[in-house]
């Protein structure tokens, strides 16, 4: 499994470490038990599979915050090391393992005739 100490990516997105949480970041649920980090039009997301909390106080492995205005832009809260793993059966992204930390999340976008747009991985 990939570890880093600065800067990762995996597929369309891009993982830097930072030092803390901006103002005005808005906290995003987990669904079913995990975090989706980056989402798939083919349906083969980027996710981070939540465990449970050791006792009834603890915060989960991972929380994510969203940008209030920049779909491409987004945090994760690492509290207890936790894999990034590729859905998807065959021709997947090796799972990457994040320490815990603040890491911005960015979604790579590209240029189409109509505008920038995601990029699709």
């Amino acid at each position: 499994m990939k570890t880093f100490d600065k800067i990762a990516a995996q597929g369309d997105v891009l993982f830097r470490r930072i030092d803390k949480l901006p103002d005005g970041s808005v906290p995003a649920a987990p669904s079913n038990g995990r975090l989706v980090v980056t989402h798939s039009e083919t349906g083969h997301n980027h996710v981070m599979v939540l465990d449970r909390p050791a006792s009834a106080g603890d915060p989960p492995a991972v929380e994510m915050f969203n940008h209030k205005d920049n779909a491409l832009l987004s945090w994760l809260k690492v509290n207890r090391p936790t894999a990034l793993e590729h859905q998807r059966p065959y021709d997947t992204h090796a799972p990457i393992m994040f320490a815990p930390g603040i890491y911005e999340v960015r979604r790579q976008r590209e240029y189409t005739p109509e505008g920038f747009r995601r990029v699709e991985d």
